[in-house]
């Protein structure tokens, strides 16, 4: 990590919203089928909306995964990853490094998904994490 950078762990409820709407699914909400449970949110927003980078890092898989659709991954060091799914479109790729508040994707609804939003996960050390606790309260 180059200096003035801030490691990822520091910004905890600081870090930016990776897009706009209204939080859909919380945090260990049951699916609709109910025995299985959200490991992230989603959050709704509108077809084609910016998908932002939380927190700078490298993107580690840029590319379709079942369940996610056209998925995201950014390996933010320290073993912390985000994760943004159901996008419409991506704009990174596997390797590029990415700064905050850089546009990584498009919200969609790839995947299987009804309507468009945005999945989003934060894990540390492979297991998810309540990402509402890392970013602002609006």
């Amino acid at each position: 990590m180059g200096a003035g950078k801030v490691a990822f762990k520091e910004r905890k409820g600081q870090l930016i919203w990776p897009t706009t709407g209204p939080i859909k699914h919380r945090f260990g909400q049951r699916r609709a089928q109910g025995r299985l449970k959200w490991n992230g949110i989603v959050i709704k927003n509108k077809a084609g909306a910016k998908v932002k980078a939380i927190h700078g890092g490298r993107v580690v898989f840029s590319d379709w995964l079942r369940g996610y659709g056209l998925l995201i991954i950014i390996d933010h060091g320290d073993n912390y990853m985000s994760l943004y799914g159901h996008n419409q479109s991506l704009i990174k790729e596997t390797g590029d490094w990415v700064n905050a508040g850089e546009q990584i994707s498009s919200v969609g609804n790839s995947g299987g998904q009804s309507e468009s939003g945005l999945y989003f996960e934060i894990r540390k050390n492979g297991k998810p994490s309540n990402p509402s606790r890392w970013l602002p309260k609006r």
